[in-house]
């Protein structure tokens, strides 16, 4: 019997069987993941690139204006923490998915401001943070950053993995915004 033969053969045996091709197709991949499964290997380690402001630019004008947008939510408010600029980039209807921080502008101004404390630093000329990618499409764009965690494993030990923002503009300002946050995690 070779290697990963008995785990397949149920799954070819129960293929054989099914005669709908979305169905085998199906099956087949359950049965792939399984075998993926057995062969799990550490991760590759989530890492930005050295020039994150070519990331949010496009040649597309109204894309270049969204990537523009979000940069300047990313860096003026995020990073240097310049919460009084949030009517530059962010509508006062701002409708918000993070479960810790509530919808419109003022109440998210005021859970940086005043939960979470960020006091503000000298905007930087350019962004300190790294990011890995910045994806526009219509009036969306999705801004990917690595994230360092605790690994629950070992105190000690730290992993990266991805975090995301995702915003719907209107008129060149943030109008919604998801990312993947969970409740009491802040971020």
């Amino acid at each position: 019997m070779k290697a990963g033969q008995a785990m397949v053969g149920p799954w070819l045996t129960l293929l054989e069987r099914k005669r709908d091709p979305v169905k085998r197709l199906l099956l087949l991949a359950a049965g792939c993941a399984l075998c993926a499964l057995a062969h799990v290997h550490a991760q590759e380690a989530v890492i930005g690139t050295g020039d994150t402001e070519m990331l949010f630019t496009s040649p597309d004008p109204r894309l270049n204006r969204n990537k523009q947008a979000a940069y300047h939510i990313e860096k003026d408010l995020l990073e240097a923490g310049h919460w009084e600029l949030a009517g530059q980039w962010i509508t006062e209807g701002y409708i918000q998915h993070n479960p810790n921080a509530a919808s419109g502008r003022a109440a998210v101004v005021a859970y940086f401001t005043k939960v979470l404390k960020v006091q503000p630093r000298p905007v930087p000329e350019k962004m300190a943070r790294k990011v890995v990618a910045v994806v526009a499409e219509g009036d969306y764009v999705v801004v990917i950053t690595p994230r360092v965690v605790k690994d629950p494993g070992g105190p000690a030990k730290t992993y990266t993995t991805s975090w995301f923002d995702m915003w719907r503009f209107v008129d060149g300002k943030a109008d919604e915004h998801w990312d993947g946050a969970s409740k009491g995690t802040g971020f």
